[in-house]
């Protein structure tokens, strides 16, 4: 088994009719096999306790429950899946969402960080959520991303949240994250691309042991803007922040043409690359790597994972659930963890 003397990871529910569950118990009982990291799970044992009676019939497995506080997690872990109350009940049926679905999401959400800023946990771990089930019930942030940004505010100051998703074979990073293309185009500026670069830059040397980060800066338009012909964003927004970028000492390179940043032979060039806009990074990443990519927010003052997916309602409670990604969000927040200076 992995070390637990280290603290355990904070694994939220997510939208509690979806795949959490699922997954959650997929994963723990993988545990001894893929050594993986002890986490507990913040939500409604009842709940927990159904879905858990559901999947280990589905599954042909022996699935132990037991409510713990976050300081007994890693010693329960081994023999039992560890559930943190977080007195919200959650009473949703697999598949089907209701209105006790974004109070109980939300607040496993805010314990996770509680615990983590406490010291409680090791890192936060979010199960995926459903943003139109949380907007339903007046939830005002684009994401899960904003969201944390907000629960790290202190004295007032809300740090910038950045978005990457990391795999063995791929990183990416997009500038503007969940706005649509428009005001995408509307937000992009130097000082935004300056300052996700330096977080970026940062958080590879201090979580991720890289030492001297090489990280591609795509362009905006078809071809890198071909000299101006295609469009000037290159020349007017993205080379000024190169400069700044490498006035800082960031070995950042670009802008490069978006279309041929992500063959395999490009990729041995660069340890992340950024990108303009949501679907520029995440369309290379969940091609190449969908079922092991693992979502990170960077700027925050505590490590965040999460997998690279949805709810998945149509298949939730069937044990058809792949839990790699989050398999692979686990371990990459221990690893962050254990990194971190």
């Amino acid at each position: 088994m992995a070390n637990h003397a280290a603290k355990p990871l904070a694994l939220t529910l997510g939208e509690p009719a979806g795949i959490g569950p699922d997954i959650t118990v997929a994963a723990w009982l993988r545990r001894r096999e893929l050594n993986l990291p002890a986490f507990y799970l913040l939500g409604d044992e009842a709940l927990i306790a159904r879905r858990a009676k559901t999947l280990g019939k589905a599954l042909g497995a022996e699935i132990r429950i037991v409510s713990v506080t976050a300081r007994e997690a890693a010693a329960a872990f081994t023999e039992a899946l560890p559930v943190v109350a977080t007195g919200e009940q959650a009473t949703a049926e697999p598949g089907q969402p209701d209105a006790s679905s974004a109070p109980a999401a939300l607040a496993s959400i805010r314990q996770a960080v509680a615990d983590v800023r406490a010291g409680r946990a090791g890192a936060v771990v979010t199960n995926p959520i459903a943003k139109s089930v949380l907007y339903r019930a007046g939830f005002r942030h684009p994401g899960h991303t904003e969201f944390l940004a907000e629960l790290a505010a202190e004295d007032g100051r809300v740090p910038q949240p950045v978005m990457m998703l990391w795999s063995p074979r791929l990183a990416v990073v997009p500038v503007t994250i969940h706005v649509s293309l428009r005001d995408a185009l509307s937000q992009l500026t130097s000082e935004l691309i300056v300052s996700t670069v330096r977080i970026v830059a940062a958080e590879l040397k201090s979580r991720f042991g890289i030492t001297r980060p090489r990280i591609a800066i795509s362009g905006l338009n078809p071809h890198a803007g071909e000299d101006g012909s295609l469009g000037h964003e290159e020349q007017t927004v993205i080379a000024p922040a190169l400069k700044a970028l490498r006035n800082d000492g960031i070995d950042a390179r670009g802008p490069l043409p978006a279309d041929t940043m992500f063959h395999e032979a490009a990729r041995n060039n660069y340890d992340c690359a950024v990108c303009m806009y949501h679907d520029q990074a995440l369309i290379p990443i969940k091609t190449v790597a969908f079922d092991d990519a693992v979502n990170v927010t960077l700027g925050l003052p505590f490590i965040r994972t999460s997998p690279d997916h949805g709810t998945a309602f149509d298949i939730a409670g069937t044990g058809k659930a792949n839990p790699a990604s989050l398999i692979a969000a686990l371990q990459l927040a221990s690893r962050m963890a254990a990194a971190k200076t």
